[in-house]
């Protein structure tokens, strides 16, 4: 098939106080992977509601198969032939696959749902996606996120989708899911149907993608590269407007030396999940901790903070032994723990960004029950200056902030408290590469200030450009400690894939059975350099490249 399924060309979208998209063109041909990049903040959301019909465009132009159309509903792009993947799925958990599919355009006779006809057109689609194993009358919510994922493309199927925009799709998949996924797209794209995708994974681009469209500040940077053979340098300086040698702060020299030991853990251990794991955290000092998923990595940080209960192990902190599963006795000593999953775990999304930030400390802003807000918004103003919050005000809804700056009024929240310790669970996760910068160096701000850290990451280079010290985690094990500086990206996957068990802490008398066994694994082609100050993230792609899952 030859010309542009949907060609957009001048696309203006205003809103107070903000240009969200400042004259943005795109250009989607049949059958093809159209990528797009950009920051947080870049106008890659609002563009993907203007093409869903969830917002009218102020100006600009929208052309679909070479003729004009206005999208002024979600209906309208529907009956067009678009349907948009969120990275959020938009399914209801306790309906069936099938209702989910056909929701709102079941097969119906006499204002009667025909269960026969919905669940065999079910099936049609899913065998046609490749996943004819998923039964039509399972409820979505037992599904894994890759089944999930399956049904919302099914449903995009369902309306006789031309053009399918997914955002984010990888995010929270493992590396076979993702392979799994790619290969549906082909499939799809080998059907005519053109598939928009969004993600902050290059080597993802550079794998399914055919063309690459870059935006920055509402802008379109560059348009219609080639996504196989464009160098990484270029797309990334084009979404950054810098050069990728500054993505990581340089480390303090000297180095916390022996500044006082803030948080202790011995011996600790949960049964199946991690044993014998021992770590410090100094005043000043970030600690890093990598590892496949399953290594127990997460696991060890909740732990720590008394979100799970350990079976064995001690944790101490400033030399005061805290209750094992009791989270306000960490909080109380001085922990505070920013989780993988901040929407859903850390943020109430609809609430002002001075209010979630002064959840953990909500009666230092209250007297006799009533909340004093002038005294709320001005110790949330210090944090927030003091994190560079962008935009700075307090008063916007927290879901109106991009993810980097989400993750900055989580650890605002526990900074407030005063908070001596913070645990920080893939605190990057879905935040650009720009953004990325700028909460690295919020982070080793922290830690200049004499905050301890302790990083979980699953991306190799995040973990070794931040950390002081890294621990690497395998099958619930530390198989080795040292400073960050004299390990390498291939040293640590080398280390975590197939090292030996013999732990820097002796492990328990029962090892897991087999070799490193999980398939997640991101091998880097060239494994990248030591890091050094402000060394980026990656060689080829400061997001990805040698991340372990």
């Amino acid at each position: 098939m030859t010309g542009d399924v949907l060609r957009l060309d001048g696309i203006v979208k205003t809103f107070p106080g903000v240009r969200a998209l400042d004259g943005v063109s795109l250009e989607v041909r049949p059958g093809e992977v159209h990528c797009l990049l950009g920051q947080n903040g870049a106008g890659k959301s609002t563009l993907i509601k203007v093409l869903s019909g969830a917002h009218r465009p102020d100006a600009g132009r929208i052309e679909w198969h070479g003729r004009p159309v206005t999208l002024p509903d979600p209906k309208a792009a529907t009956r067009l032939g678009i349907a948009t993947i969120y990275q959020e799925l938009d399914l209801v958990g306790d309906l069936s696959v099938a209702e989910n599919v056909f929701l709102g355009h079941e097969p119906a006779r006499l204002g009667l749902v025909r269960r026969g006809p919905l669940a065999r057109r079910t099936r049609d689609i899913l065998d046609r996606l490749g996943h004819g194993d998923i039964d039509a009358r399972r409820a979505v919510r037992s599904l894994p996120a890759a089944g999930q994922q399956i049904v919302s493309m099914a449903r995009a199927l369902s309306h006789d989708a031309r053009l399918i925009v997914m955002d984010e799709p990888s995010a929270v998949l493992a590396h076979d899911e993702v392979a799994n996924l790619f290969r549906v797209i082909r499939d799809l794209t080998g059907q005519g149907i053109a598939v928009v995708y969004i993600s902050h994974r290059l080597d993802e681009i550079r794998e399914i993608g055919d063309r690459v469209t870059v935006l920055k500040d509402g802008r379109t940077t560059a348009a219609n590269l080639p996504a196989r053979t464009v160098p990484v340098g270029d797309l990334v300086s084009r979404m950054t407007g810098r050069a990728i040698e500054y993505v990581f702060p340089a480390r303090p020299d000297p180095g916390p030396g022996e500044a006082p030991v803030l948080l202790d853990v011995r011996g600790l251990g949960r049964a199946g999940e991690f044993a014998d794991v021992s770590l410090t955290v100094r005043a000043g000092e970030i600690v890093g901790i990598t590892g496949l998923v399953g290594s127990g990595r997460s696991e060890v940080l909740e732990t720590v903070f008394g979100a799970r209960r350990a079976d064995a192990g001690q944790v101490t902190m400033a030399g005061r032994r805290l209750r094992p599963g009791s989270v306000p006795a960490a909080v109380r000593a001085g922990l505070g723990l920013a989780p993988e999953e901040r929407k859903s775990q850390a943020l109430l999304l609809s609430e002002p960004v001075d209010r979630n930030m002064t959840l953990a400390t909500f009666g230092r802003f209250a007297r006799w029950g009533v909340t004093r807000p002038h005294r709320e918004r001005a110790a949330a103003l210090a944090v927030a200056d003091r994190l560079g919050l962008r935009p700075p005000g307090v008063r916007r809804p927290v879901r109106t902030l991009s993810g980097g700056n989400q993750q900055k009024v989580v650890v605002g929240r526990w900074l407030l408290g005063g908070t001596r310790v913070l645990l920080l669970d893939e605190p990057t996760r879905g935040v650009d590469v720009g953004a990325r910068a700028e909460l690295y160096r919020a982070i080793r701000r922290l830690a200049d200030d004499g905050v301890g850290i302790l990083l979980v990451s699953s991306e190799v280079p995040e973990v070794l450009g931040l950390a002081d010290r890294v621990l690497l985690m395998r099958e619930g094990r530390v198989v080795h400690e040292g400073p960050a500086d004299g390990l390498d990206e291939a040293a640590v996957l080398s280390l975590v894939m197939s090292g030996p068990l013999h732990a820097v802490h002796p492990p328990h008398a029962t090892d897991p059975t087999g070799p490193g066994h999980s398939p997640h694994a991101h091998v880097p082609a060239t494994p990248g350099p030591g890091p050094q100050p402000d060394h980026p993230a990656s060689a080829a792609h400061p997001t990805t490249e040698g991340r372990p899952e």
